[in-house]
Protein backbone atom coordinates (compact mmCIF):
# COMPACT_ATOMS: atom_id res chain seq x y z
CA UNK A 1 0.00 0.00 0.00
CA UNK A 2 2.77 2.47 0.64
CA UNK A 3 4.96 1.89 -2.41
CA UNK A 4 1.49 2.92 -4.31
CA UNK A 5 0.99 6.29 -2.42
CA UNK A 6 4.51 7.01 -2.95
CA UNK A 7 4.64 5.95 -6.48
CA UNK A 8 1.19 8.23 -6.73
CA UNK A 9 3.46 10.73 -4.87
CA UNK A 10 6.72 10.48 -7.04
CA UNK A 11 4.51 10.51 -10.49
CA UNK A 12 2.39 13.87 -9.20
CA UNK A 13 5.54 16.05 -8.12
CA UNK A 14 7.38 14.38 -11.42
CA UNK A 15 4.52 15.12 -14.00
CA UNK A 16 5.25 19.05 -14.20
CA UNK A 17 8.79 19.17 -14.47
CA UNK A 18 8.15 18.15 -18.13
CA UNK A 19 6.72 21.59 -18.67
CA UNK A 20 9.36 23.55 -17.73
CA UNK A 21 9.80 26.16 -20.94
CA UNK A 22 13.38 26.43 -22.43
CA UNK A 23 14.33 30.02 -21.29
CA UNK A 24 14.60 32.63 -23.84
CA UNK A 25 17.85 34.19 -24.60
CA UNK A 26 18.30 37.28 -27.15
CA UNK A 27 21.68 37.19 -27.69
CA UNK A 28 22.62 39.90 -30.58
CA UNK A 29 21.13 42.03 -28.07
CA UNK A 30 23.10 40.95 -25.05
CA UNK A 31 25.99 40.93 -27.06
CA UNK A 32 27.57 43.93 -25.88
CA UNK A 33 28.49 42.42 -22.32
CA UNK A 34 28.75 38.97 -23.56
CA UNK A 35 32.01 40.02 -25.85
CA UNK A 36 33.38 41.24 -22.59
CA UNK A 37 32.66 38.07 -20.69
CA UNK A 38 34.15 36.13 -23.18
CA UNK A 39 37.16 37.97 -23.55
CA UNK A 40 37.65 38.06 -19.48
CA UNK A 41 37.01 34.59 -19.11
CA UNK A 42 40.02 34.10 -22.14
CA UNK A 43 41.92 36.53 -19.90
CA UNK A 44 42.21 33.92 -17.40
CA UNK A 45 43.20 31.21 -19.21
CA UNK A 46 45.53 33.51 -20.87
CA UNK A 47 47.44 33.96 -17.50
CA UNK A 48 47.03 30.36 -16.74
CA UNK A 49 48.64 29.41 -20.32
CA UNK A 50 50.40 31.75 -21.92
CA UNK A 51 54.51 32.27 -20.84
CA UNK A 52 55.32 35.01 -18.72
CA UNK A 53 57.27 37.05 -21.23
CA UNK A 54 54.19 37.32 -23.84
CA UNK A 55 51.21 37.84 -21.41
CA UNK A 56 51.31 41.77 -21.29
CA UNK A 57 50.80 41.81 -24.81
CA UNK A 58 48.24 38.40 -25.10
CA UNK A 59 46.22 40.39 -22.31
CA UNK A 60 46.53 44.06 -24.26
CA UNK A 61 45.14 42.81 -27.29
CA UNK A 62 42.38 40.83 -26.08
CA UNK A 63 41.19 43.90 -24.00
CA UNK A 64 41.22 46.27 -26.78
CA UNK A 65 39.72 44.16 -29.35
CA UNK A 66 36.62 42.99 -26.97
CA UNK A 67 36.09 47.07 -25.96
CA UNK A 68 36.30 47.73 -29.78
CA UNK A 69 33.78 45.04 -30.58
CA UNK A 70 31.29 45.41 -27.85
CA UNK A 71 31.48 49.08 -28.85
CA UNK A 72 30.89 48.23 -32.33
CA UNK A 73 27.97 45.72 -31.21
CA UNK A 74 26.01 48.95 -28.90
CA UNK A 75 26.52 51.25 -31.82
CA UNK A 76 24.96 48.30 -34.18
CA UNK A 77 22.07 48.24 -32.07
CA UNK A 78 21.39 51.66 -31.66
CA UNK A 79 21.49 51.85 -35.45
CA UNK A 80 19.51 48.91 -35.69
CA UNK A 81 16.41 50.86 -33.65
CA UNK A 82 16.61 49.50 -30.09
CA UNK A 83 17.69 52.60 -28.90
CA UNK A 84 14.16 54.06 -30.17
CA UNK A 85 11.18 52.04 -32.04
CA UNK A 86 12.18 48.44 -30.60
CA UNK A 87 13.46 49.11 -27.69
CA UNK A 88 12.24 46.25 -25.48
CA UNK A 89 12.86 44.15 -22.19
CA UNK A 90 15.65 40.81 -23.07
CA UNK A 91 16.69 37.93 -21.53
CA UNK A 92 13.23 36.95 -20.05
CA UNK A 93 12.50 40.61 -18.26
CA UNK A 94 16.17 40.38 -17.06
CA UNK A 95 17.79 43.29 -19.16
CA UNK A 96 16.15 46.04 -20.74
CA UNK A 97 17.90 47.28 -24.04
CA UNK A 98 16.28 51.22 -24.97
CA UNK A 99 17.84 54.10 -25.58
CA UNK A 100 19.47 55.07 -22.31
CA UNK A 101 20.86 51.54 -21.61
CA UNK A 102 22.42 51.64 -24.95
CA UNK A 103 23.90 54.96 -24.69
CA UNK A 104 25.46 54.77 -21.04
CA UNK A 105 27.08 51.23 -22.15
CA UNK A 106 28.79 52.81 -25.15
CA UNK A 107 30.04 55.31 -22.55
CA UNK A 108 31.16 52.97 -20.49
CA UNK A 109 32.84 51.22 -23.32
CA UNK A 110 34.52 54.25 -24.27
CA UNK A 111 35.98 55.57 -21.40
CA UNK A 112 37.05 52.07 -20.75
CA UNK A 113 39.25 51.97 -23.79
CA UNK A 114 40.57 55.01 -22.61
CA UNK A 115 41.38 53.92 -19.03
CA UNK A 116 42.86 50.65 -20.06
CA UNK A 117 45.44 52.51 -21.88
CA UNK A 118 46.38 54.40 -18.67
CA UNK A 119 46.65 50.82 -17.21
CA UNK A 120 49.17 49.41 -20.06
CA UNK A 121 51.63 52.69 -19.87
CA UNK A 122 54.92 50.91 -18.99
CA UNK A 123 57.09 53.66 -19.60
CA UNK A 124 56.76 56.25 -16.53
CA UNK A 125 58.82 54.46 -13.78
CA UNK A 126 62.92 53.86 -14.76
CA UNK A 127 63.48 50.16 -15.28
CA UNK A 128 64.07 47.98 -12.63
CA UNK A 129 66.53 45.08 -13.43
CA UNK A 130 65.82 45.78 -17.24
CA UNK A 131 62.85 45.39 -17.29
CA UNK A 132 60.00 47.99 -18.12
CA UNK A 133 57.55 48.68 -15.07
CA UNK A 134 53.51 49.21 -15.13
CA UNK A 135 51.38 51.07 -11.95
CA UNK A 136 50.83 48.02 -10.35
CA UNK A 137 52.77 45.59 -8.08
CA UNK A 138 54.90 42.68 -9.06
CA UNK A 139 53.56 40.54 -7.02
CA UNK A 140 49.96 41.64 -5.14
CA UNK A 141 50.21 38.13 -2.82
CA UNK A 142 53.86 38.92 -1.48
CA UNK A 143 53.53 41.19 2.31
CA UNK A 144 55.13 44.59 0.91
CA UNK A 145 58.75 44.92 1.69
CA UNK A 146 58.94 41.45 1.89
CA UNK A 147 62.18 38.98 0.11
CA UNK A 148 59.39 37.85 -1.71
CA UNK A 149 58.34 41.28 -3.62
CA UNK A 150 61.54 41.83 -3.94
CA UNK A 151 62.63 38.49 -5.51
CA UNK A 152 59.57 39.69 -7.89
CA UNK A 153 60.71 43.09 -8.50
CA UNK A 154 63.98 41.25 -10.04
CA UNK A 155 62.53 38.57 -11.69
CA UNK A 156 60.51 41.53 -13.35
CA UNK A 157 56.98 39.84 -12.69
CA UNK A 158 53.91 41.77 -13.40
CA UNK A 159 50.58 41.89 -12.33
CA UNK A 160 49.22 41.20 -15.80
CA UNK A 161 45.62 40.06 -13.65
CA UNK A 162 44.75 43.23 -14.06
CA UNK A 163 43.00 43.16 -17.42
CA UNK A 164 40.82 40.44 -17.20
CA UNK A 165 39.74 42.08 -13.76
CA UNK A 166 39.27 45.07 -15.63
CA UNK A 167 36.84 43.38 -18.19
CA UNK A 168 35.09 41.67 -15.42
CA UNK A 169 34.37 45.14 -14.06
CA UNK A 170 33.28 46.45 -16.81
CA UNK A 171 30.87 43.31 -17.79
CA UNK A 172 29.24 44.44 -14.82
CA UNK A 173 28.70 48.00 -15.55
CA UNK A 174 27.31 47.23 -18.75
CA UNK A 175 24.44 45.21 -17.08
CA UNK A 176 24.12 47.64 -14.47
CA UNK A 177 22.03 50.37 -15.66
CA UNK A 178 20.71 48.19 -17.83
CA UNK A 179 18.78 45.48 -15.06
CA UNK A 180 15.23 45.55 -15.27
CA UNK A 181 14.71 43.68 -12.26
CA UNK A 182 16.43 43.78 -8.78
CA UNK A 183 17.97 40.39 -8.38
CA UNK A 184 20.32 41.14 -12.00
CA UNK A 185 20.76 44.75 -10.11
CA UNK A 186 21.93 43.33 -7.59
CA UNK A 187 24.37 40.25 -9.01
CA UNK A 188 25.73 43.20 -11.55
CA UNK A 189 26.56 45.26 -8.59
CA UNK A 190 28.68 42.62 -7.08
CA UNK A 191 30.30 41.17 -10.76
CA UNK A 192 31.75 45.03 -11.09
CA UNK A 193 32.46 46.05 -7.38
CA UNK A 194 34.68 42.78 -6.31
CA UNK A 195 37.33 43.50 -9.35
CA UNK A 196 37.26 46.95 -8.22
CA UNK A 197 38.45 45.78 -4.68
CA UNK A 198 41.09 44.02 -5.96
CA UNK A 199 42.28 46.20 -8.23
CA UNK A 200 42.44 49.02 -5.71
CA UNK A 201 45.00 47.15 -3.56
CA UNK A 202 47.47 46.93 -6.60
CA UNK A 203 49.64 49.95 -6.46
CA UNK A 204 53.19 49.22 -7.69
CA UNK A 205 54.63 52.09 -4.81
CA UNK A 206 52.93 53.01 -1.72
CA UNK A 207 51.85 49.50 -1.19
CA UNK A 208 50.19 49.95 2.41
CA UNK A 209 48.38 52.66 1.53
CA UNK A 210 47.06 51.35 -1.47
CA UNK A 211 46.12 47.96 0.69
CA UNK A 212 44.74 50.21 3.12
CA UNK A 213 42.40 52.05 0.23
CA UNK A 214 40.93 48.69 -0.83
CA UNK A 215 40.21 47.33 2.59
CA UNK A 216 38.40 51.02 3.79
CA UNK A 217 36.43 50.41 -0.09
CA UNK A 218 35.61 46.69 0.56
CA UNK A 219 33.99 47.28 4.04
CA UNK A 220 32.00 50.15 2.80
CA UNK A 221 31.20 48.65 -0.20
CA UNK A 222 29.37 45.36 1.50
CA UNK A 223 27.92 47.63 4.14
CA UNK A 224 26.19 49.48 0.61
CA UNK A 225 25.53 45.95 -0.60
CA UNK A 226 24.01 44.82 2.15
CA UNK A 227 21.78 47.73 2.20
CA UNK A 228 20.77 47.31 -1.19
CA UNK A 229 19.77 43.42 -0.69
CA UNK A 230 18.16 44.29 2.42
CA UNK A 231 16.02 47.00 0.65
CA UNK A 232 15.20 44.58 -2.38
CA UNK A 233 13.85 42.00 -0.10
CA UNK A 234 11.89 44.33 1.53
CA UNK A 235 10.40 45.53 -1.97
CA UNK A 236 9.80 42.09 -2.74
CA UNK A 237 8.29 41.68 -0.05
CA UNK A 238 5.91 44.33 -0.92
CA UNK A 239 4.66 43.46 -4.60
CA UNK A 240 5.67 39.85 -4.74
CA UNK A 241 7.58 40.46 -7.80
CA UNK A 242 11.36 41.43 -8.23
CA UNK A 243 10.38 42.80 -11.96
CA UNK A 244 10.58 46.56 -11.93
CA UNK A 245 7.60 46.58 -14.53
CA UNK A 246 5.79 44.61 -11.53
CA UNK A 247 6.67 47.07 -8.59
CA UNK A 248 5.89 50.23 -10.41
CA UNK A 249 2.31 48.73 -11.27
CA UNK A 250 1.93 48.08 -7.08
CA UNK A 251 2.75 51.21 -6.51
CA UNK A 252 0.78 53.10 -9.00
CA UNK A 253 -1.74 50.74 -7.66
CA UNK A 254 -2.67 49.53 -11.74
CA UNK A 255 -1.68 45.80 -10.83
CA UNK A 256 -4.67 43.05 -12.29
CA UNK A 257 -4.67 40.51 -10.35
CA UNK A 258 -3.20 39.96 -6.76
CA UNK A 259 -1.51 36.38 -5.40
CA UNK A 260 -3.79 36.07 -2.29
CA UNK A 261 -0.72 34.35 -0.65
CA UNK A 262 0.59 38.27 -0.95
CA UNK A 263 -2.42 40.00 -0.38
CA UNK A 264 -1.43 40.72 3.93
CA UNK A 265 2.06 42.40 2.68
CA UNK A 266 1.06 43.80 -0.76
CA UNK A 267 0.63 47.37 -0.53
CA UNK A 268 2.29 48.25 2.96
CA UNK A 269 3.59 51.55 2.61
CA UNK A 270 6.29 50.89 5.36
CA UNK A 271 7.83 47.90 3.46
CA UNK A 272 8.03 50.09 0.23
CA UNK A 273 9.48 53.23 1.87
CA UNK A 274 11.86 51.20 3.77
CA UNK A 275 12.80 49.17 0.88
CA UNK A 276 13.57 52.04 -1.40
CA UNK A 277 14.89 53.72 0.93
CA UNK A 278 17.71 51.32 1.28
CA UNK A 279 18.09 50.49 -2.40
CA UNK A 280 18.59 54.38 -3.32
CA UNK A 281 21.36 54.19 -0.64
CA UNK A 282 23.53 51.99 -1.89
CA UNK A 283 23.28 53.50 -5.15
CA UNK A 284 24.48 56.51 -3.77
CA UNK A 285 27.33 55.14 -1.91
CA UNK A 286 28.35 54.12 -5.82
CA UNK A 287 27.83 57.52 -7.14
CA UNK A 288 29.86 59.10 -4.01
CA UNK A 289 27.28 61.46 -3.02
CA UNK A 290 27.13 62.82 0.77
CA UNK A 291 26.53 61.43 3.17
CA UNK A 292 27.98 57.97 1.46
CA UNK A 293 31.24 59.57 0.72
CA UNK A 294 33.57 59.04 3.27
CA UNK A 295 35.12 56.35 1.46
CA UNK A 296 35.74 58.42 -1.98
CA UNK A 297 39.09 60.36 -1.44
CA UNK A 298 41.03 57.68 0.74
CA UNK A 299 40.07 55.28 -2.03
CA UNK A 300 40.60 57.64 -4.85
CA UNK A 301 43.97 59.02 -3.30
CA UNK A 302 45.59 55.20 -2.14
CA UNK A 303 44.24 53.30 -5.73
CA UNK A 304 47.15 53.36 -8.12
CA UNK A 305 46.17 56.37 -10.35
CA UNK A 306 45.28 53.96 -13.58
CA UNK A 307 42.51 52.59 -11.28
CA UNK A 308 41.26 55.62 -9.89
CA UNK A 309 40.78 57.14 -13.10
CA UNK A 310 38.77 54.48 -15.06
CA UNK A 311 36.36 54.00 -10.97
CA UNK A 312 35.81 57.58 -10.75
CA UNK A 313 34.21 57.51 -14.55
CA UNK A 314 33.35 54.18 -14.95
CA UNK A 315 31.21 53.41 -12.02
CA UNK A 316 29.67 56.90 -11.73
CA UNK A 317 28.04 56.12 -15.70
CA UNK A 318 26.88 52.72 -14.11
CA UNK A 319 25.81 53.73 -11.12
CA UNK A 320 23.62 56.39 -11.88
CA UNK A 321 22.27 54.76 -14.67
CA UNK A 322 20.98 52.60 -12.54
CA UNK A 323 19.59 55.25 -9.99
CA UNK A 324 17.54 57.14 -13.23
CA UNK A 325 16.02 53.58 -13.95
CA UNK A 326 14.79 53.02 -10.39
CA UNK A 327 13.73 56.22 -9.66
CA UNK A 328 12.15 56.71 -13.08
CA UNK A 329 10.28 53.47 -13.76
CA UNK A 330 10.30 51.32 -10.55
CA UNK A 331 9.68 54.09 -8.53
CA UNK A 332 7.73 57.19 -10.25
CA UNK A 333 4.77 56.37 -8.56
CA UNK A 334 6.39 57.63 -5.18
CA UNK A 335 7.89 61.02 -6.58
CA UNK A 336 6.31 62.78 -3.61
CA UNK A 337 8.29 61.02 -0.96
CA UNK A 338 11.57 60.32 -2.94
CA UNK A 339 12.13 64.03 -4.42
CA UNK A 340 12.68 66.16 -1.58
CA UNK A 341 15.13 63.79 0.01
CA UNK A 342 16.91 64.09 -3.22
CA UNK A 343 16.91 67.64 -2.96
CA UNK A 344 18.75 67.41 0.21
CA UNK A 345 21.27 65.03 -0.57
CA UNK A 346 22.35 66.83 -3.72
CA UNK A 347 22.57 70.09 -2.05
CA UNK A 348 24.58 68.57 0.58
CA UNK A 349 26.40 67.03 -2.01
CA UNK A 350 27.31 70.05 -4.28
CA UNK A 351 28.16 72.17 -1.25
CA UNK A 352 30.32 69.50 0.71
CA UNK A 353 32.28 67.88 -2.22
CA UNK A 354 33.13 72.05 -3.03
CA UNK A 355 33.69 73.29 0.40
CA UNK A 356 35.93 70.11 1.52
CA UNK A 357 38.02 70.24 -1.74
CA UNK A 358 39.33 73.91 -0.97
CA UNK A 359 41.30 72.43 2.30
CA UNK A 360 42.78 69.38 0.36
CA UNK A 361 46.31 69.79 -0.11
CA UNK A 362 46.74 66.36 -2.45
CA UNK A 363 45.72 66.84 -6.19
CA UNK A 364 43.83 62.94 -5.74
CA UNK A 365 42.03 63.72 -2.62
CA UNK A 366 41.37 67.31 -4.44
CA UNK A 367 39.33 66.14 -7.78
CA UNK A 368 38.34 63.11 -5.56
CA UNK A 369 36.10 66.02 -3.23
CA UNK A 370 35.49 67.41 -7.03
CA UNK A 371 33.72 64.16 -7.73
CA UNK A 372 31.70 64.50 -5.19
CA UNK A 373 30.44 67.78 -5.69
CA UNK A 374 30.09 66.98 -9.46
CA UNK A 375 27.57 63.60 -8.48
CA UNK A 376 25.96 66.37 -6.68
CA UNK A 377 25.41 68.32 -9.96
CA UNK A 378 24.24 65.65 -11.86
CA UNK A 379 21.78 64.40 -9.02
CA UNK A 380 20.05 67.96 -10.10
CA UNK A 381 18.86 66.68 -13.55
CA UNK A 382 17.96 63.37 -11.60
CA UNK A 383 15.71 65.46 -9.64
CA UNK A 384 14.04 67.40 -12.99
CA UNK A 385 11.60 64.05 -13.86
CA UNK A 386 11.29 64.85 -17.09
CA UNK A 387 12.99 63.56 -20.48
CA UNK A 388 15.27 66.42 -20.60
CA UNK A 389 16.52 65.70 -16.66
CA UNK A 390 17.21 62.12 -18.55
CA UNK A 391 19.19 63.54 -21.41
CA UNK A 392 20.70 66.06 -19.65
CA UNK A 393 22.32 63.49 -17.36
CA UNK A 394 23.06 61.09 -20.02
CA UNK A 395 25.43 63.98 -21.53
CA UNK A 396 26.84 64.96 -18.77
CA UNK A 397 28.27 62.01 -17.62
CA UNK A 398 29.78 61.18 -21.03
CA UNK A 399 31.05 64.76 -20.85
CA UNK A 400 32.18 63.92 -17.44
CA UNK A 401 33.86 60.57 -17.75
CA UNK A 402 36.77 61.94 -20.20
CA UNK A 403 37.54 64.81 -18.58
CA UNK A 404 38.17 62.43 -15.52
CA UNK A 405 40.11 59.86 -16.90
CA UNK A 406 42.27 62.79 -18.76
CA UNK A 407 43.00 64.58 -15.53
CA UNK A 408 44.39 61.79 -13.56
CA UNK A 409 46.58 60.30 -16.49
CA UNK A 410 48.17 63.70 -16.40
CA UNK A 411 48.50 63.34 -12.55
CA UNK A 412 50.70 59.91 -13.37
CA UNK A 413 52.98 62.06 -15.39
CA UNK A 414 54.47 64.31 -12.72
CA UNK A 415 56.81 61.91 -10.81
CA UNK A 416 59.29 62.46 -8.14
CA UNK A 417 61.80 59.65 -6.38
CA UNK A 418 59.08 58.13 -4.71
CA UNK A 419 57.00 57.75 -7.77
CA UNK A 420 54.00 59.96 -8.73
CA UNK A 421 54.08 63.92 -6.69
CA UNK A 422 50.79 64.55 -5.74
CA UNK A 423 51.15 66.76 -3.08
CA UNK A 424 50.05 69.98 -4.35
CA UNK A 425 53.14 72.08 -3.44
CA UNK A 426 55.32 69.76 -5.76
CA UNK A 427 52.96 71.15 -8.70
CA UNK A 428 54.39 74.82 -8.21
CA UNK A 429 55.71 76.06 -11.26
CA UNK A 430 55.32 72.99 -13.48
CA UNK A 431 53.58 75.04 -15.87
CA UNK A 432 57.76 76.78 -16.51
CA UNK A 433 58.88 72.95 -16.37
CA UNK A 434 56.76 71.06 -19.41
CA UNK A 435 53.92 74.08 -20.28
CA UNK A 436 52.18 71.32 -22.56
CA UNK A 437 51.37 69.14 -19.74
CA UNK A 438 50.30 71.90 -17.01
CA UNK A 439 48.28 73.34 -19.96
CA UNK A 440 46.53 70.16 -20.65
CA UNK A 441 45.27 70.09 -17.09
CA UNK A 442 44.47 73.26 -16.89
CA UNK A 443 42.11 72.37 -20.23
CA UNK A 444 40.59 69.71 -17.71
CA UNK A 445 40.24 72.25 -14.67
CA UNK A 446 38.79 74.55 -16.51
CA UNK A 447 36.29 71.90 -17.84
CA UNK A 448 35.39 70.62 -14.20
CA UNK A 449 34.69 74.18 -12.80
CA UNK A 450 32.43 74.25 -16.03
CA UNK A 451 33.89 77.59 -17.84
CA UNK A 452 32.19 78.02 -21.38
CA UNK A 453 33.65 76.41 -24.44
CA UNK A 454 34.84 73.07 -22.47
CA UNK A 455 31.98 70.00 -22.25
CA UNK A 456 31.69 70.81 -18.53
CA UNK A 457 29.80 74.33 -19.52
CA UNK A 458 27.79 71.94 -21.63
CA UNK A 459 26.44 69.51 -19.10
CA UNK A 460 26.43 71.96 -16.15
CA UNK A 461 24.18 73.96 -18.31
CA UNK A 462 21.70 71.33 -19.65
CA UNK A 463 21.46 69.81 -16.32
CA UNK A 464 20.70 72.98 -14.81
CA UNK A 465 18.35 74.10 -17.55
CA UNK A 466 16.34 70.71 -16.76
CA UNK A 467 16.83 70.73 -12.87
CA UNK A 468 14.82 74.49 -13.24
CA UNK A 469 12.18 73.28 -15.93
CA UNK A 470 11.44 70.46 -13.24
CA UNK A 471 10.62 73.21 -11.14
CA UNK A 472 13.78 72.86 -8.72
CA UNK A 473 15.27 76.60 -9.51
CA UNK A 474 16.35 77.30 -6.17
CA UNK A 475 18.83 73.86 -6.55
CA UNK A 476 20.00 75.49 -9.37
CA UNK A 477 21.07 78.55 -7.41
CA UNK A 478 22.69 76.45 -4.99
CA UNK A 479 24.25 74.51 -8.12
CA UNK A 480 25.53 77.57 -9.15
CA UNK A 481 26.86 78.80 -5.60
CA UNK A 482 28.47 75.66 -5.33
CA UNK A 483 30.65 75.51 -8.97
CA UNK A 484 31.75 79.22 -8.43
CA UNK A 485 33.07 77.61 -4.96
CA UNK A 486 34.47 74.60 -7.19
CA UNK A 487 35.77 77.27 -9.61
CA UNK A 488 38.46 78.50 -6.62
CA UNK A 489 40.15 75.66 -5.93
CA UNK A 490 40.46 74.89 -10.01
CA UNK A 491 41.82 78.18 -10.94
CA UNK A 492 44.11 77.86 -7.84
CA UNK A 493 45.84 75.10 -9.17
CA UNK A 494 46.37 76.82 -12.23
CA UNK A 495 47.80 79.96 -11.11
CA UNK A 496 50.06 77.20 -9.03
CA UNK A 497 51.27 75.74 -11.78
CA UNK A 498 52.00 79.18 -13.89
CA UNK A 499 52.47 81.94 -11.54
CA UNK A 500 54.81 79.97 -8.96
CA UNK A 501 58.64 79.56 -8.94
CA UNK A 502 59.88 76.21 -10.11
CA UNK A 503 61.39 74.29 -6.89
CA UNK A 504 65.13 73.46 -7.93
CA UNK A 505 63.92 69.49 -6.19
CA UNK A 506 60.73 69.59 -7.70
CA UNK A 507 59.24 66.75 -9.28
CA UNK A 508 59.98 65.84 -13.62
CA UNK A 509 57.22 65.61 -15.89
CA UNK A 510 57.88 61.65 -17.52
CA UNK A 511 57.57 61.12 -20.81
CA UNK A 512 54.91 58.54 -21.56
CA UNK A 513 54.04 55.96 -24.50
CA UNK A 514 51.88 57.00 -27.23
CA UNK A 515 49.08 54.73 -24.70
CA UNK A 516 49.13 57.74 -22.03
CA UNK A 517 49.22 60.10 -24.72
CA UNK A 518 46.37 58.81 -26.78
CA UNK A 519 44.10 58.57 -23.50
CA UNK A 520 44.96 62.43 -22.76
CA UNK A 521 44.82 63.15 -26.11
CA UNK A 522 41.10 61.55 -26.23
CA UNK A 523 40.43 63.19 -23.29
CA UNK A 524 41.13 66.79 -24.37
CA UNK A 525 39.15 66.62 -28.09
CA UNK A 526 36.32 64.95 -26.00
CA UNK A 527 36.58 68.26 -23.82
CA UNK A 528 36.68 70.75 -26.44
CA UNK A 529 34.20 69.07 -29.04
CA UNK A 530 31.06 68.58 -26.77
CA UNK A 531 32.14 72.15 -25.05
CA UNK A 532 32.57 74.09 -28.97
CA UNK A 533 29.82 72.04 -31.21
CA UNK A 534 27.67 69.96 -28.25
CA UNK A 535 24.55 70.19 -30.21
CA UNK A 536 25.20 66.45 -31.87
CA UNK A 537 25.92 64.85 -28.64
CA UNK A 538 22.40 66.66 -26.97
CA UNK A 539 20.36 65.34 -29.53
CA UNK A 540 21.79 61.97 -29.49
CA UNK A 541 21.37 61.99 -25.70
CA UNK A 542 18.05 63.56 -26.41
CA UNK A 543 17.04 60.41 -28.89
CA UNK A 544 18.05 58.20 -26.16
CA UNK A 545 16.43 59.43 -23.25
CA UNK A 546 12.94 57.65 -23.00
CA UNK A 547 13.22 54.44 -21.06
CA UNK A 548 11.45 51.55 -22.07
CA UNK A 549 8.71 50.04 -19.59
Amino acid sequence: MSATVVHSLWTTAADPISKIDAPKIEYGQLSPTLIILGAAIIGVLVEAFVPRKSRYYAQLFVSVVALCAAFAAVVALAADGYGTTKAGIAAMGAIAVDGPALFLQGTILLASLVGLFTFAERRLDPETHGNRVDSFAAQAASVPGSDSEKAAVKAGFTTTEVFPLLLFAVAGMLIFPAANDLLTLFVALEVFSLPLYLLCALARRKRLMSQEAAVKYFLLGSFASAFTLFGIALLYGYAGSVSYGTIAKVVDGTIGTVDPALADTMGNDALLLIGAAMIVMGLLFKVGAVPFHMWTPDVYQGAPTPVTGFMAAATKVAAFGALLRILYVVLPGLRWDWRPVMWAVAIVTMLGGAIVAITQTDIKRLLAYSSIAHAGFILAGVIATTPDGVSSVLFYLAAYSFVTIGAFAVVTLVRDAGGEATHLSKWAGLGRRSPLVAAVFAVFLLAFAGIPLTSGFAGKFAVFKAAAEGGAAPLVVVGVISSAIAAFFYIRVIVLMFFSEPRPEGPTVAVPSPLTMTAIGVGVAVTLVLGVAPQYFLDLANQAGVFVR
